[in-house]
């Protein structure tokens, strides 16, 4: 009897070590989240039927939900955990679909310093992944962002203190019965199983929808050393997502969590709640006319309608050709412009050019549009001209403002192009009552702006030379990313080309001074992208000529401050302590690129890899041939001749911020200046 006891006390304690054991694993499920312990913040919201909505569907929304007790992750042996969630992404109707959502892990939920939108609510600009920002995140993006090495909107990616992908892949899974991986579009709507395991070093990540099981092949597989990145072992788990001005729902349907793999509980698929479709907003058809049975009533109202058909006819009279049936389905009718800007109303009144003045315009089912009025005497090189509008829509790039079509009336051009809710980068530099921008986001701007430029010149279909790159040029979309536009000025030819001009058109301080003797080429963009660099960077146009003599001329300025071995005094004071090492590179850059001597000059290519640090600046220095010799180019109206200053000769005859174009057969001046009055358009022919 004795052994019998004996054995059963030991089966008894052998069981209560096997649970003292497992209760050292934490684990939790949520078949919906009716009764969870959850922290929400943000515009996330629990929602009647237990489903988690974790962001408004509003633009530049974010949402967070983590467990509210931190996770004790034992210290004795590696950190490990499992975890199995669904979700889904459900487009809003008339939106594009975006941003993503994220599992969290990190050792704090105050979210206070994230930024929504391709930021996902978790990081900022200035997260640079350094190991002090202690944060791990799987993301299920919907949008694809180059800035962050991202091939396409539709992906899985593993997140290490950073925004930038340690390792990602486009959404899909393995099926045993196809033995293949096929593709997932997290943007469908439908749930979405995601399951992250790790243990040991090994991170695995795998993705299915509802219907299937757990693939037997993970969809990335990553060695990370997760003690490495978080100093404490009291971490929070949960969820993070964001919009911009793309918009999804983003739901949480079910969560189960635990530190042992072996520990983790199941989900029932059953129990968990439904996703909600929404539907687009249908007006109601407008209620039939009533026509009154009066004879003579109803030859009132037709002599009426008869006399408003010809003054609307008239109203809205178009120009149009047979030439340019090829181009119908980039025209636009003047009415719908007329009323899209509430009959260029003045409330609707967007800025004033040298070529035309620009209206705010609200397309039905459309985005906002930029409507620009340009007056024209004649019909001399307007085919020419359409068919370059024409080529201009098909450029694509998402660093230039998109040109979206034209109309044509009696005397009068009009452009239709993106509108950009943040008007254009000057307001931001010059104007007091705009907000400063900080450096991060100038240097995404010249990032940007340099992304353009090297599509124009090498990727494009043909050969775009810009002609007129400035500050005032240069749009900002509602991120704040930085749009190249206005091409009123540009060039197309063939690859292998030359331009078919000589023209020197272009704004004083931004031309290049070989510009009068051999022409507009790319090279000529790349000087002009260079002070362009120094206007962003150091807060002010390219030449003032209220400033004193030795700081009129912003590119002989920035050199002196050089040779002074105080660079930094030429930036913009409004900075404050930047980070100083990427000033003192984009001004050495924009000096290497406003070289006087045409050769020495970087192509676009090369701009772009020493600004983003991939390829060291050349060795040169203040006293290199070439560097910080301005040479504005000068209209002499008296003389009808075009010449150089020499570096020591006084201010140009022409305003700092007059545009000029000169051909062979006259030459033009377009002022711009404030100094001036309004702007006027001088023509004199040979």
């Amino acid at each position: 009897m004795s052994k019998e006891l004996l054995l059963i006390w030991l089966i008894s304690s052998f069981h209560l070590i096997s649970l003292s054991t497992s209760s050292n694993d934490t684990s939790f499920v949520f078949n919906g989240f009716g009764q969870a312990n959850l922290s929400l913040d943000g515009s996330a919201t629990l929602l009647p039927n237990g489903l988690l909505q974790l962001a408004k569907d509003l633009q530049h929304q974010m949402g967070h939900v983590f467990i509210k007790n931190p996770i004790v992750f034992s210290s004795s042996k590696p950190l490990s955990f499992s975890t199995h969630f669904v979700c889904a992404l459900v487009p809003k109707p008339g939106f594009e679909s975006g941003h993503g959502i994220t599992f969290v892990i990190s050792p704090s939920v105050d979210f206070t310093r994230a930024q929504p939108t391709r930021y996902l609510g978790i990081f900022n600009a200035s997260t640079d992944g350094s190991s002090s920002s202690h944060l791990f995140a799987v993301e299920l993006d919907t949008v694809e962002n180059p800035d962050f090495r991202e091939t396409n909107n539709n992906h899985v990616g593993i997140d290490v203190n950073n925004p930038i992908s340690v390792a990602s892949a486009p959404a899909s899974y393995f099926s045993k019965t196809e033995q293949k991986n096929v593709s997932i579009n997290l943007s469908s709507g439908n749930p979405i199983q995601v399951w992250v395991d790790y243990q040991g070093t090994v991170l695995n990540v795998s993705v299915a929808p509802l219907e299937a099981d757990k693939p037997s092949l993970p969809l990335l597989s990553r060695l990370i050393n997760l003690s490495e990145i978080f100093q404490t072992r009291r971490l929070f788990v949960g969820f993070s997502a964001a919009t911009g001005t793309s918009i999804s729902f983003h739901y949480l349907l079910g969560w189960t969590f635990s530190t042992s793999r072996e520990s983790l509980q199941l989900l029932d698929i059953s129990k968990l709640p439904r996703v909600p479709r929404p539907r687009a907003e249908h007006k109601k058809p407008p209620s039939a006319l009533i026509i009154a049975p009066s004879v003579t009533f109803a030859i009132i109202v037709m002599a009426v309608l008869a006399g408003v058909y010809y003054h609307r006819k008239k109203k809205y009279a178009e120009v149009s050709e047979p030439w340019e049936k090829k181009f119908g389905t980039h025209r636009f009718s003047y009415k719908s412009l007329y009323i899209a800007t509430k009959g260029f109303h003045k409330d609707q009144f967007l800025g004033r050019g040298g070529f035309g003045e620009v209206y705010r315009g609200d397309l039905p089912l459309s985005k906002a549009v930029a409507v620009k009025r340009v007056s024209h005497d004649g019909e001399q090189g307007m085919k020419q001209f359409v068919a370059e509008v024409v080529s201009m829509k098909s450029l694509k790039h998402r660093n230039l403002v998109p040109l979206l079509g034209y109309c044509r009336r009696k005397g009068e051009l009009l452009l239709v192009s993106e509108y950009m809710p943040n008007g254009s980068l000057d307001q931001h530099l010059f104007d007091d009552q705009s907000p400063v921008l900080s450096w991060s986001q100038r240097l995404v701007i010249l990032k940007g702006i340099a992304s353009a430029l090297f599509y124009l010149h090498t990727e494009a279909e043909q050969v775009v030379v810009h002609r007129d790159i400035k500050a005032s040029n240069v749009m900002l979309d509602a991120e704040l990313n930085g749009r190249l536009g206005d091409f009123g000025m540009a060039r197309f030819h063939n690859h292998g080309g030359n331009a078919a001009t000589t023209a020197a058109v272009g704004t004083i301080g931004y031309m290049a001074p070989e510009l009068i003797t051999m022409g507009a080429s790319t090279i000529t963009d790349v000087y002009a992208f260079g002070v362009f660099m120094l206007e962003v960077t150091c807060g002010r146009k390219p030449i003032e000529p209220k400033m004193e003599v030795e700081k009129r001329y912003l590119i002989k300025w920035v050199c002196e401050c050089w040779k002074k071995d105080s660079l930094l005094d030429a930036k913009d004071p409004r900075l404050g302590e930047e980070i100083e090492i990427e000033i003192e590179l984009v001004m050495k850059l924009g000096l290497l690129c406003t070289n006087i001597v045409p050769e020495s000059r970087p192509k676009m290519g090369q701009v772009i890899l020493y600004l983003n640090g991939n390829l060291p600046l050349p060795d040169f220095s203040p006293y290199t041939l070439g560097i910080g010799s301005f040479t504005p180019v000068v209209v002499d109206a008296a003389l009808l001749t075009v010449s150089c200053n020499s570096r020591n000769r006084s201010a140009p005859l022409v305003s700092s911020s007059s545009t000029i174009g000169i051909s062979n057969n006259s030459l033009n001046v377009v002022v711009e200046s404030q100094d001036i009055g309004s702007p006027s358009f001088i023509n004199f022919d040979k």
